[in-house]
């Protein structure tokens, strides 16, 4: 297992790296964000699973830093103040 210091850094740069990969207005699954990370770490097919709600809380650090987006049901969300699913989005150039 990796330091904790150490895991949203890394995480983070996953995260920032799929939604700046992604075609602009389009949007990635928290879950590969995880499934990418596991891969990174070199961990099992299954791992994945562990990192999803260390996914959340690098997505919304990265959200209230303005790195990314966070959305539900098609709208930006309050990276604070959201609940259920949700995908992650590279800012728009605006």
């Amino acid at each position: 297992m990796t330091p904790p210091a150490e895991s949203p850094t890394a995480l983070e740069k996953v995260i920032a790296s799929l939604c700046s990969e992604t075609p602009q207005g389009r949007t990635i699954c928290p879950t590969d964000a995880a499934k990418a990370y596991a891969a990174a770490q070199g961990e099992n097919e299954l791992a994945w699973r562990s990192h999803l709600s260390e996914v959340r809380r690098a997505a919304v650090s990265l959200a209230v830093a303005g790195r990314l987006v966070i959305y539900r049901k098609g709208k930006m969300v309050d990276p604070n103040d959201f609940r259920g699913v949700y995908r992650l989005g590279a800012p728009s150039a605006e």
